[in-house]
């Protein structure tokens, strides 16, 4: 790989998905694209970057932008941001929400499932606390391969292995061969949708719990805060925002104010900052906010 293929490979990855690549990621760089180039019957990276600046290659450069874009996961990843949902998210939304007994979570960059399939196992739990109420858990990722995986809810051994305790293994997958499939009750509480980041969101309407973790790392100050401004105006205003633990909207944005005590919880801001040219703007965001 030429140092001219490396930049074209960071400019097009960074306008396609918000991917920040440092100039010390060429191994990374060649370990997930050579394997996609000689998939390609190509010899190497500089002939696939050839194909894709030749044009008419969008397929091979979707499939460029979901290899440098696929990243772990893993059931009950961290743990902690699921005990936060059960000890403190879930008891609070259901008080204030008792009314209108429903309950919106958005998992963005939902990866082949397991997080939102584990913030389903939790809803499961509740039993009789939320019968009755309508939940929808939205996953949401850049990449349609993964969402067809999560959809199918198909996992190997290992990956039930990783963070899924033997008690929901047992009462909530059927061993299928070799593999293990989620129950359809588990299933049918995850919708899947392909978003960009980078895009418009709005559409999805406004959630009660944002799960936006471990994606943000990877892209640049600016793409961060931009996101941060995006999901401020999709989240309700006594609703909650978690992030990975590397993550963090200190010194970014201030959409956002940490929940104390509580590492990568996330709540609104409702009094923020006011920058010149911004005033009116965020006066009525606060406003309105504080009224909810």
């Amino acid at each position: 790989m030429t140092p001219l293929d490396y930049e074209f490979l960071r400019k097009l990855l960074k306008e396609r998905s918000g991917l920040d690549l440092s100039s010390d990621k060429q191994y990374l760089v060649e370990s997930r694209l050579v394997p996609l180039a000689r998939k390609s019957g190509l010899p190497g990276i500089t002939e696939l970057v050839l194909k894709m600046k030749a044009g008419g290659a969008e397929a091979l450069t979707a499939e460029v932008v979901e290899a440098m874009t696929t990243n772990e996961t893993f059931f009950f990843r961290d743990k902690m941001p699921f005990d936060h949902l059960k000890d403190t998210m879930l008891p609070a939304l259901l008080q204030a929400r008792s009314a209108r007994r429903s309950l919106r979570i958005w998992c963005a960059a939902s990866s082949t499932g397991q997080e939102p399939y584990s913030i389903a196992m939790c809803l499961k739990q509740l039993g009789a606390a939320v019968a009755g109420w309508k939940v929808d858990i939205v996953a949401t990722d850049l990449s349609q391969g993964v969402l067809e995986k999560s959809k199918a809810g198909i996992f190997s051994q290992f990956e039930v292995q990783r963070g899924l305790p033997i008690q929901m293994l047992v009462k909530h997958f059927t061993q299928v061969g070799d593999m293990w499939q989620l129950n359809a009750d588990i299933r049918s509480m995850v919708q899947h949708r392909q978003l960009n980041l980078l895009q418009d969101f709005g559409h999805l309407g406004t959630f009660d719990v944002i799960f936006c973790r471990n994606v943000l790392i990877y892209f640049d100050q600016d793409t961060k805060a931009g996101i941060f401004e995006r999901l401020a105006r999709v989240v309700e205003g006594d609703g909650f925002m978690v992030l990975g633990a590397a993550e963090s909207v200190v010194g970014i944005s201030d959409a956002f104010k940490p929940y104390p005590d509580r590492r990568g919880l996330y709540r609104p801001n409702a009094i923020r900052a006011v920058k010149p040219g911004m005033a009116g703007g965020m006066l009525q965001r606060a406003a309105a906010a504080a009224a909810r």
